[in-house]
């Protein structure tokens, strides 16, 4: 099964993570049952960019992103050639390095 690291992240995940994941899983739903709690505004609809991440290693085993993917992107604070929206990335049969970005464009946190 492949596996998801999680680069360190101040406040979702100090020390990092590593998770093993089916196939067919976006990064955003294996995050969120490690209790990795990445910010998803719009409920996994791609209707934001808060699930933003930066895929460090593993990008090229990805689909690519469909447009409405890519216009929301075009949002996100921090992009980088590397982007993806954790609810669209979907796992397929390679190993992921993920960054979660530090912010997003999200004004008001439910978190906070």
């Amino acid at each position: 099964m492949p596996k998801i690291v999680f680069l360190p992240h101040e406040e979702l995940c100090p020390e990092g993570d590593v998770v093993e994941v089916e196939a067919g899983v976006t990064v955003l739903d294996a995050a969120l049952k490690q209790g990795i709690d990445i910010e998803h505004a719009c409920e996994k609809s791609c209707a934001c960019t808060t699930c933003h991440i930066v895929v460090r290693e593993g990008f090229d085993s990805l689909e690519e992103p469909d447009e409405l993917e890519e216009d929301m992107l075009d949002k996100a604070w921090g992009l980088e050639p590397e982007s993806r929206l954790s609810c669209q990335a979907i796992v397929e049969d390679k190993d992921l390095v993920v960054e979660i970005p530090r912010y997003t464009i999200n004004q008001v946190s439910e978190r906070h």
